[in-house]
């Protein structure tokens, strides 16, 4: 049984902790390695809330893609709020 990354860790986050976001992007991309690096024929469970859910890999590996890039634009549109020229 193999267990994805949660999503209730970017929802708690403290999000204008910059070293924060990088550690949350490190996090998703280990979780794409290590699911791509699974045979096709397993079955990996997603945490939603308080569950885990039988799923496939693939749909894993969707669901943590998305996540990393949520977790990317992030800090994209923390940059953009603050004009330095102001």
């Amino acid at each position: 049984m193999t267990a994805a990354a949660s999503s209730s860790s970017s929802q708690t986050s403290p999000s204008s902790d910059p070293k924060f976001d990088l550690v949350e992007i490190k996090r998703h991309e280990v979780a794409i390695a290590e699911l791509n690096s699974l045979p096709s024929s397993r079955h990996v469970y997603l945490k939603n809330g308080n569950i885990f859910f039988r799923t496939t890999i693939q749909k894993a590996i969707t669901y943590e893609q998305k996540q990393l890039d949520l977790a990317k634009s992030k800090p994209q549109k923390l940059n953009r709020g603050f004009d330095p020229g102001l």
